[in-house]
């Protein structure tokens, strides 16, 4: 409890001292004052906008969550990390615990609430002007109390609501919260939060503002709250009214009328900010600021090009999830699938999200053909971060983007958290789960395909069309963290995340290629890992803080 406590003043001394931020738009502070005493922070309306700002910085950025350019899809049965030392690998080979845990986020984001907490018990004594904008400020409070709660429930289900600011004096000992009560929470702080910002979507801000929460983001949360809420990790009675709810929150999105899918020669730049025609585009609803930067170039393109790290190597598994462009699955006998021309006639989104071997690349200058059959340049064995199952990832990267050279070039990208494609598969997901796939189902499911140049879907069953609701979020949102968290949430973990994760290995004689998928390793899931575990520190600081099944 002390380090909790001390934590908490630490917090509150660098706010005092800098109110340092991420440098986007307003998250950048126009001046530099030195040391700010506490209640003079509340005093100036400048400051007092500041400190909200604050709150801003507690968001998760994603692109690197082992700090070598790990992405957490190398802890699902999306990818493997070529750098076999990553932590990320605790997801996959068993030795997740109290004791080792990964992707601890949980001091972090509490330490978020307390700021958030504390704008929002004193801004309303503050001084702000005009005092009409208070309203809006607090509405952007709740935004970001009920996302930084959500981050914490989609880890750890039950967990202690934080909606005020702790005292050092306390006792905090405190027992969980229900699942029932951290959604209710989240929903209310939803509903606070739509009803108080004054901007529907970010370009409702003046540009000055864009990246601040919305309306709309309020209406995304609430949704995907909602739709893990439905789902049969929490809802084992399949209480359908949650389906129900969780359609009618993206479904008021949607009529919201103010984002809209990007178009099919645009999407590929979506995460691209530095680019006039898709930055603070209409599909993004809510994301983290823009860092101008080429780390993630440098982090994942293949080795051959100027040294690129190639740490997320898509597996076959994921690769096989692509449908034939007639919308069949390669499994399916009809298809016209050809082992040995894998990837010709397929979801033209496998070739916008994966880089397979003989497909081009580009840094800056340089665009040639990737080689990852046996003995190409960018399948070296001996270069420790060659890929480890045949495939780079293509998805987030930029062409204009140069690194490890001379005069390298950065690029604006944030971590997208709600996009418009998301919502529309909830929407189908939901409404399929609550009555079946009607026409609305096909519609939402239908315009994500279509966008994307796969035919529609039609005449399914709601088994069928659950199949093909989750295959679609695999291959739309694949590396997007919506994977790790769709399984545990689907309670599909035992069946997709314990088993053998599976490469392509290419031999080329002369002209001629040969494919042969084969094992990278075999992964560990089990029951317990459906929830992150509490470091067993907590548990020593806090017994009423009950440890999750099974660690």
């Amino acid at each position: 409890m002390k380090k909790k406590i001390y934590v908490m003043q630490m917090v509150l001394a660098v706010l005092l001292m800098s109110f340092t931020a991420c440098k986007d738009e307003f998250f950048e502070p126009s001046y530099s004052e030195g040391p700010v005493n506490e209640d003079a922070i509340w005093n100036t309306d400048r400051r007092v906008r500041e400190y909200l700002n604050n709150g801003y910085n507690y968001m998760l950025a994603r692109y690197n969550v082992d700090g070598s350019g790990a992405l957490m899809a190398s802890g699902s049965d999306e990818a493997v990390n070529s750098n076999l030392n990553s932590n990320v690998n605790i997801f996959n080979n068993g030795n997740w615990s109290s004791l080792r845990t990964f992707d601890e986020q949980y001091t972090n984001l509490y330490n978020g609430l307390w700021v958030v907490n504390t704008f929002l018990e004193r801004s309303p004594t503050a001084v702000i002007f005009p005092a009409s904008d208070l309203r809006g400020l607090r509405g952007e409070a709740f935004f970001l109390r009920g996302l930084l709660h959500y981050e914490l429930f989609k880890r750890y289900g039950g967990i202690v609501l934080a909606t005020r600011s702790f005292s050092p004096v306390e006792d905090l000992n405190i027992p969980r919260n229900s699942v029932d009560d951290v959604v209710r929470q989240i929903v209310k702080d939803c509903d606070s939060a739509i009803s108080q910002i004054p901007a529907a979507s970010t370009k409702d801000w003046d540009a000055a503002n864009y990246g601040r929460a919305t309306k709309a983001a309020g209406m995304a949360l609430k949704a995907k709250t909602l739709l893990v809420y439905a789902s049969p990790l929490y809802n084992t009675g399949n209480d359908l009214q949650r389906w129900q709810n969780a359609a009618n929150a993206a479904k008021d999105l949607i009529d919201l009328n103010k984002h809209s899918l990007l178009s099919t020669a645009l999407f590929p730049s979506l995460w691209d900010y530095t680019n006039t025609a898709t930055s603070y585009n209409n599909e993004v609803i809510f994301a983290t600021p823009a860092s101008n930067t080429n780390a993630i170039e440098a982090n994942n393109a293949p080795i051959s090009f100027t040294g690129g790290l190639g740490r997320t190597n898509p597996t076959q598994n994921l690769v096989d999830a692509f449908e034939m462009t007639n919308g069949k699955a390669i499994t399916d006998p009809t298809s016209g699938y050809d082992p040995q021309n894998p990837y010709a006639n397929r979801d033209p989104r496998l070739n916008q999200f994966i880089i397979v071997n003989g497909a081009n690349f580009k840094t800056g200058s340089l665009t040639r053909a990737v080689e990852t059959y046996e003995g190409g340049r960018d399948n070296v064995p001996s270069n420790v971060n060659s890929t480890k199952s045949g495939y780079y990832l293509r998805k987030f990267l930029s062409g204009n983007a140069t690194y490890n050279i001379t005069g390298t070039t950065s690029v604006r990208r944030p971590w997208v958290l709600f996009r418009y494609a998301e919502i529309l598969l909830i929407y189908a997901e939901a409404l399929n789960e609550f009555g079946g796939p009607n026409a609305e189902v096909y519609n939402a499911i239908n315009a994500v395909r279509n966008r994307a140049g796969m035919p529609a879907l039609a005449g399914l069953t709601q088994s069928q069309m659950r199949d093909r609701i989750k295959n679609e979020r695999r291959v739309e949102l694949c590396f997007e963290e919506q994977r790790f968290f769709d399984v545990r949430r689907w309670k599909d973990g035992e069946s997709n995340f314990n088993g053998a994760v599976r490469g392509m290995k290419i031999t080329k004689v002369g002209t001629a290629l040969t494919y042969n998928p084969f094992v990278i390793e075999n992964r560990t899931f089990s029951s317990k890992n459906y929830w992150y575990p509490f470091q067993q520190s907590e548990i020593n600081k806090a017994s009423k803080l009950i440890q999750n099944p099974g660690y």
